[in-house]
């Protein structure tokens, strides 16, 4: 495996801990379902509700989950 970010090597390392293998691919599992869960892809609802600045905030979170998931993968996003 590639030299991961400190972000990622510690979602890494935790996963390690409790199941050795392949710990990639559960922690980049883990952290897809994590951004669809806590920071969904915005619905025409959201776009309504919230405001511009609220709705990039929320996408600028769900990238940086998805890109250390991508990390943890050894992909590019």
């Amino acid at each position: 495996m590639t030299e991961l970010s400190p972000q990622a090597q510690a979602v890494y390392d935790a996963v390690r801990e409790i199941c050795p293998a392949p710990a990639d691919e559960i922690a980049a599992a883990a952290l897809r379902a994590a951004a669809d869960q806590v920071v969904p892809e915005p619905s025409d609802i959201d776009k309504g509700s919230f405001s511009l600045a609220a709705i990039r905030n929320r996408c600028k979170v769900r990238d940086q989950l998805l890109a250390i998931a991508a990390e943890l993968e050894g992909g590019n996003g």
